[in-house]
């Protein structure tokens, strides 16, 4: 296929996302002509859009959606004719019984290709292999499997490591006051300036963690929109954080990463690339100390 419409549906949380990442690269390299479009949830996938890796992003929480996960389902006139435009048709959602792939082919000619929407971690293969593997039905089999992103536009961070002290799951976390003790290592570098990265899930922590360290030294970027976060830390020398989707994003950007590593399975979910360093300690981040982190940000 030279020219057409590919589409690639993707939910997820941010870092199943990012994982994906490699899936539209692949595409863009195998058909150069093609226009790509992405359905998901758009302020995740914008991050695509940003990066020149889709052409255009719908929402998939969009209400006429819904008769398409109903066995036999009334189908949206608009959504058929959308789903209809499509040459190739890639789908990494949970649809165990067929019946989103069923209702998309009432109204579609496209191939339909379906994909696992999570790896299975007792196989112990990497999650962008698992994603990449539907693409061997369009004769692409030598992908790279590490996600990349590029974002054009830069806002300057000076000297700026950025630190994520938090993630989904308090389990996955290392102790707020091991964060606070780092931070206090930190800073006593004149030319180390930080960057306080979270969301709701921190909500207080960056604020405690800033009120101990001179206010010219660290920002926060609380709750920012993944764009804009995204292009904060493009201007940050590394990033330090959990087993998290921000850790992906960072990872994708490029940044020189270092990843406090608590239970998930490291060999299905772990940040891909050669500037991805994983730190683990036991069975618990709690007996991680704040100067084995400091060494290992020495090294990046």
């Amino acid at each position: 296929m030279t020219r057409g419409k590919i589409l690639v549906i993707r939910g997820g949380a941010i870092g199943d996302f990012i994982l994906t990442l490699p899936v539209l690269a692949a595409l863009r390299r195998q058909f150069p002509q093609a226009r790509l479009e992405l359905l998901g949830y758009s302020h995740i996938a914008q991050l695509a859009l940003a990066g020149g890796l889709a052409d255009e992003v719908r929402s998939i929480e969009a209400r006429p959606l819904a008769g398409f996960f109903a066995r036999h389902g009334t189908l949206d006139a608009a959504l058929q004719e959308y789903f209809a435009s499509f040459a190739i048709t890639i789908s990494f959602l949970y649809d165990p019984d067929e019946i989103f792939q069923a209702n998309v082919a009432r109204c579609s000619k496209a191939q339909f290709i379906a994909g696992r929407h999570r790896p299975d971690e007792n196989a112990d293969v990497h999650a962008t292999e698992v994603f990449l593997k539907p693409l061997e039905r369009l004769a692409i089999f030598d992908a790279d499997p590490v996600p990349r992103l590029s974002l054009h536009t830069i806002r300057s961070t000076q000297h700026a490591l950025a630190l994520h002290p938090g993630s989904g799951s308090e389990r996955k976390n290392w102790p707020e006051t091991k964060w606070a003790e780092l931070s206090q290592q930190l800073v006593r570098s004149p030319e180390m300036n930080l960057l306080l990265v979270g969301g709701e899930a921190e909500e207080g922590r960056l604020t405690r963690l800033a009120a101990a360290l001179p206010p010219s030294r660290a920002q926060i970027a609380d709750r920012l929109p993944l764009i804009e976060l995204a292009r904060r830390l493009t201007g940050c020398r590394a990033f330090i954080g959990h087993d998290s989707g921000i850790s992906h994003l960072a990872a994708a950007l490029g940044l020189p990463t270092l990843v406090l590593w608590a239970e998930t399975a490291e060999s299905v979910w772990r940040p891909q690339g050669n500037h991805v360093k994983v730190l683990r300690s036991g069975a618990s981040l709690r007996s991680l100390e704040a100067g084995r982190v400091m060494e290992e940000i020495r090294t990046l």
